[in-house]
This record gives C-alpha cells, structure tokens and sequence, in this order.
C-alpha cells in the first residue's frame, strides 16, 4: 500500500493558537510554580505534555455521537458498544469506564489484595499506584536494553522472560497479575514484540498466572510489530491486534489515546468472576455498568474509533510524523531516545543538562527552560514523577532514565507545527548551559509530576 506525503485527512474546523512572549511566558511559568502542567491552556502555543484525550474528533465519530441513545441504563449506544468491542478483543466482558486511570483503579480495588504481587514490563506511574494503594507489590521486569540509552533494539518495551519465568517458578501463588504495558510509555513509549507477548503468555498459563494489557496505545504497537518485527510486515495492524488480544485474560484500557478520544476507557475480560467484581466497584464510585460514567455520545464515539484507530494510513502517517520530528532533533544534536516509537519522542535530559545534578532534576528543568524559550509544553518521564525517597537510607533513588517527553496529540499538529518545535529545543540545546535547575519547594506523598512546584536553584544552592 502506498501512503500520500501529506496528512491523510483535511481539517473543517479550526482552533486558533495564542502567541506569547518570552517575557510573558516567564510570568506564566513562575504562577505555575515551574511546573508546566499546571500552566493554562491559552498560555501554551505548541502543547506536547500529553497524547490523552487530545485527539481531533471525525466527521463519523461527530455522526454517530448525535445518533446516540442516552437512556439512564440500558441504552442501544452501550449495546453497539459492547457489540464492536467484543468482535475486536474477542473477550465476553466490556466494561466501559470514564478513562483508563478509572479502570486501573476498578481492576486494583475489584481483584487485588494486600501481599499480591504483580509483575509487568513497565507500569505507568498512575497504573503502580493504584495497585499499591491496593496493597499490591508491584516489580518492573524490563529488559536489559530498555535501561540503556544507547541501545537500538527494536522491541525495548519487552518483558524480561527469564526474570518473569524466575518470578513465576518462586511466587507463583502470590503472583496475582502480570500487565504488559503496551507501548511501554514510561521508558520512551517503546513497543512489545509479538514473540515475546507469546512467550510471556506460555509462560503465564503454565503458572495460572493472568495476563492482561494496559492497552492504551496498542495500534501503535502492533503498527510497529508489522513494521520491525520479522514475518509480520504483511499483516494488517488491526489483524496483529485480534492475534495480540487473544493471547490475554484481559485489558485496561484509555480510550483517550490510541482511542482517539477526548474522554471514555474500556476494562475486557475473560474471567467472570472478575468482570462481576469489577462492575460492583464501579456501580459505588462509577456510576452504571453499562455507561461506566459516560454518556451515549460517548460510547457512540468509542465505537467508531475501535476501527478507526487501526486505519493503516492514519498509523503510517502518525508514526512517519514523529519519525521526522525526532530526525530534525536528532540532526541538530538533541539526545534523543531511540530508536523513537510512535506516540512521542523523549529526550535524554540528563545528557542534554549535564551540568544539573540529579537532585536539580535535569528533564524537568528543561521542560520549564523549553516552555520559556518557544512556548511549547512538554512533561518529565524522570526524576520527578519516578524518584523515591528510601526509607532505609533516607537518601533519593533516582530512576534510570530521566527522560523529556515531547507527546504528540492524533491528528492535530501538522509537519510545520512540529518542525517549528524541533528547530526551538535544537537551539536551547546549543545554549543548554544557560538551563537552570530547580528545587521542590512542594511534593505531595503521591503523584507529584501533576501539582508538585518548584523555584529555580539560586546560585550556591546544593539539592531540591
């Protein structure tokens, strides 16, 4: 199939960006507490903080959200729903939820207990802590190539299968979940290939261990399965994703990225015990299971992105996109993460400062510089949102990689929008001396990266 050099859609409707300055943008920041999540959407002209639920809606996603049936319960709009999800998942249970933070938080309260273990690739920040909360242990099984920057293996978002096998054989009783997350976003949104999704399915049924996804980006993955992954390069994406759902117990899932949606998650499961506990979570903090606090339109619009997110023009488009953003970097000398996935691309902050300290946070600090400089908005995958303090020790463990990321929302920037981004972090990159750091002046116990502030590092000053 041959793909067109442009966008393969046009836009109708049209949102206009507010120019700022770098005098004005420097009061922003400080209101902010340096924190640029907690900066205003119309202080923001470029905004790459995150791919959720940013995306630009269709024309037949708009269509069938005005075609839905909003009934209290029971409603044609969830029946449609559940209707296409199981065709595409292939699970009898779908469970809609309002996001997929809502079905992490359904799945730890519905089937975990305190002294669980459960292993995964990589969680997400939100997925660790809602397991936690739950009294869950929670053990990161990554590869050995996903902790080095330097590496160039195609599938870096793979679970360790000895690790896993070893983990298995020694705690079976107590390994309650294993969680491929995929892509994996917290070390560089890097895929997971089908070879080891199959090996860590063999393994987990010889345990009677379940295996599920948090699948909130899997078009994406399985796109880059049929592109890097030998044998699969004729298979359509959405036909690797029914091989990939297949092979699993269950999925959590945010229908806000790869979903192409502005709200909306989605729990499938096999395991009907585990569905019924899971739909009497949600009726105490969700609402009803068959609208998981959505409305119709909602569903309406989820139904219709569970084929659209697999298109494969759109994927090839997507994953082109962010290819040449981070080719633009890459030629002006940024330390970017390869080789780069599909929904953003991340920056080595600790290269790209080395003259910041752990303790100043050198991703976050150039999230703020990269703010002041170009009015773009980036987040930290680093030392903010991953570092802990040991109790043991009382000293900071700092994650291995302590990452920019630069998020690119579906459908919404063009080449020109991010070819503008690039060219301004290749220029703060030439002057990356001048990047102060900072130090927390306020961290909450749980999930700083969203309310966590700071001031710059004076002169003199020592650690955050």
């Amino acid at each position: 199939m041959t793909f067109p050099p442009f966008e393969p859609y046009r836009s109708r409707v049209v949102e206009p960006i507010h120019l700022t300055t770098p005098e004005e943008r420097a009061g922003h920041l400080a209101e902010a507490g340096y924190n640029p999540f907690l900066l205003k959407a119309e202080q923001v002209m470029i905004d790459l903080v995150t791919d959720s639920g940013t995306s630009a809606l269709s024309v037949a996603q708009w269509a069938a959200m005005h075609g839905s049936d909003e009934s209290f319960t029971g409603s044609a709009s969830f029946e449609r729903f559940a209707a296409a999800a199981r065709e595409l998942f292939g699970h009898p249970h779908i469970i809609p939820c309002h996001q997929g933070r809502a079905g992490e938080h359904l799945l730890a309260r519905a089937v975990l207990h305190p002294g669980d273990v459960v292993l995964a690739n990589t969680l997400f920040a939100t997925t660790r802590q809602n397991f936690e909360e739950a009294g869950a242990h929670c053990q990161d099984l990554p590869i050995a190539e996903a902790l080095d920057v330097g590496s160039r293996h195609p599938f870096k978002g793979n679970i360790h299968l000895e690790r896993l096998a070893d983990y298995l054989s020694r705690r079976e009783e107590a390994v309650k979940l294993v969680v491929l997350t995929v892509t994996d976003n917290a070390r560089g949104g890097q895929p997971v290939s089908l070879a080891n999704l199959r090996a860590a399915a063999e393994l987990c049924a010889r345990h009677g261990a379940p295996l599920w996804l948090d699948a909130a980006r899997v078009a994406e993955n399985c796109y880059l399965i049929r592109e890097r992954e030998e044998g699969q390069g004729d298979r359509a994406p959405v036909e690797v994703a029914r091989e990939v759902f297949s092979l699993v117990d269950g999925l959590f899932m945010s229908m806000k990225k790869d979903g192409l949606g502005n709200v909306g998650g989605v729990i499938s499961c096999r395991d009907a015990a585990w569905a019924e506990a899971i739909r009497s979570r949600l009726l105490v903090s969700e609402g009803i299971p068959t609208a998981g606090g959505l409305a119709g339109r909602d569903l309406e619009c989820m139904r219709v992105a569970l084929h659209e997110m697999f298109d494969t023009a759109h994927l090839a488009w997507r994953v082109g996109a962010t290819q040449r953003f981070a080719q633009l970097l890459l030629a002006g000398g940024v330390p970017v993460l390869e080789p780069v996935g599909a929904h953003a691309v991340y920056v080595d902050g600790r290269a790209f400062c080395p003259h910041l300290p752990d303790e100043q946070f050198p991703a976050w600090s150039l999230s703020a510089a990269y703010y002041l400089a170009s009015g773009v908005r980036s987040w930290e995958s680093g030392n903010v949102t991953y570092g802990r303090l040991d109790p043991v020790t009382g000293r900071w463990r700092w994650p291995e990689l302590d990452l920019l990321r630069l998020a690119i929302p579906r459908r919404v920037y063009s080449d020109a929008h991010l070819a503008f981004a690039a060219r301004a972090l290749v220029e703060l990159h030439a002057h990356r001396q001048r990047v102060r750091g900072l130090r927390c002046t306020y961290r909450p116990p749980a999930l700083p990266q969203f309310i966590a502030r700071f001031t710059p590092v004076e002169s003199g000053d020592g650690v955050a």
